[in-house]
């Protein structure tokens, strides 16, 4: 009973010292607000209609059959907002010459606002026919969705590797990637193949989308609405390409926006960005793993003055996503003191080096060019300090402080504990 009644004692005067020494500050929220998107999000489907979608092992019932179903229903479930167009690969050549057969890929419904009526009718004349040239159904589909300001999505649906390579679906994931647009192919495999799983994987890395198999008829409808769906959530300004230095001196000078570039295995990236006093940068990176890496893998960014002094070193911001590895910082210009103002009265910005690095190693047999996909994000804003707590004094002054707060919590917890004694003695 009396350990009991200590306990309780105990608690109260550490209650006491929290009251004393006082609560964490809290983080200051952010006030922005983003603009709404210049154009709607693009989606072209992609479907092989090759003669292997004869298959009848979905459900009892043939691969093609069960993607005009799953089509049928996507297209009824449309958001207004999402312009959809629709490609196929291997849907009109019957014959046996195989250049002929790997230029066979058409667009049969245009991206824009969807005629329901139309699009389901263009879907349910396709018969399995030929080979299977997804490397330029890819490449013509990127065409098809042209250049601007909004998210951009493929969706492949297949069943079978590519038949026609070159050029391999692969490396033109690759080359889409690395033209800077915001561009995500996500695949989806019809059939349970080792090699087309691997190979629908290197496709959707390569463009930071999703691999997804699909064995029934409701997991394909379900994860191609989904798909369709997060082209409305993806972002919606199109990158600028920029090319990183090996230094700050000859680094190229960033203005708050997006911006894409190639990394290589283990190599340092430099940019620059100018700071005013009672500014503050914020700067976040993503490197899209688009192919084979070690395991032992990770990304740096990192804020430095010119002459090379670390200003902050980013923290991981981890996705939950393993095709992607982040970082992000921030830092105020307050936190070096404020240069001395010009004759015009204007302090002068200061010039900050942002630094991304990363450990990859590549796993043997993988190929180390280009290099990895890097995404930057840079903003500057007005400072928003976190706001301070109470000031508990430095030094002696601050060992004092808490002398006295240990000697009142044991006074007070010895009061506590003779009152109780008393009491349950008289009881």
């Amino acid at each position: 009973m009396i350990n009991k009644r200590r306990s309780a004692a105990v608690l109260l005067g550490l209650l006491a010292t929290t009251a004393l020494i006082g609560t964490p500050p809290s983080a200051a929220a952010d006030d922005e607000t983003a603009e709404p998107p210049a154009e709607p999000p693009k989606v072209e489907l992609v479907l092989d209609v090759s003669g292997s979608m004869r298959a009848r092992d979905i459900d009892g019932r043939s691969r093609i059959s069960v993607a005009q179903q799953a089509f049928n229903e996507v297209v009824d479930a449309l958001p207004d907002e999402t312009q959809l167009g629709i490609r196929v690969l291997g849907a009109t050549y019957r014959g046996k010459d195989k250049k002929q057969g790997c230029l066979d890929t058409q667009q049969i419904v245009p991206v824009g606002p969807v005629d329901r009526a139309q699009a389901k009718a263009a879907v349910a004349t396709l018969r399995p026919t030929g080979f299977t040239p997804v490397g330029l159904a890819l490449r013509s589909a990127a065409q098809d969705l042209g250049t601007g300001s909004t998210a951009r999505r493929i969706v492949l649906i297949t069943d079978g590797e590519d038949t026609c390579a070159p050029p391999d679906p692969c490396e033109v994931a690759r080359e889409l990637a690395a033209q800077g647009t915001r561009l995500v192919v996500d695949t989806l495999g019809l059939a349970p193949d080792e090699k087309v799983r691997r190979q629908l994987l290197c496709i959707a890395g390569a463009t930071g989308g999703t691999y997804t198999a699909a064995q029934s008829a409701d997991e394909l409808t379900g994860r191609i609405k989904q798909l369709v769906d997060r082209a409305r959530d993806t972002y919606t300004a199109t990158p600028t390409v920029v090319g990183g230095s090996a230094g700050c001196d000859n680094a190229p000078l960033l203005a708050p926006g997006v911006y894409t570039d190639r990394e290589a295995f283990a190599e340092h990236r430099w940019y620059r960005v100018p700071v005013r006093p009672g500014q503050e940068l914020r700067a976040s990176v993503s490197v899209a793993l688009d192919r084979p890496v070690n395991p032992d893998y990770g990304v740096l960014l990192r804020a430095t003055a010119p002459d090379g002094r670390e200003l902050v070193r980013g923290v991981d911001a981890g996705s939950g996503r393993t095709d992607v590895v982040s970082a992000g910082l921030r830092w105020s210009a307050a936190e070096e003191g404020s240069p001395a103002p010009a004759p015009s009265g204007v302090q002068p910005a200061r010039t900050v080096c942002l630094v991304v690095s990363n450990s990859f190693a590549p796993r043997t047999g993988t190929q180390v060019t280009p290099g990895m996909p890097v995404e930057l994000t840079v903003d500057v804003v007005a400072a928003s300090p976190a706001p301070d707590g109470p000031d508990l004094g430095r030094g002696w002054a601050l060992l004092l402080l808490l002398t006295l707060a240990g000697l009142v919590t044991g006074l007070v917890a010895g009061l506590l504990t003779r009152w109780w004694v008393a009491t349950w003695r008289e009881n």
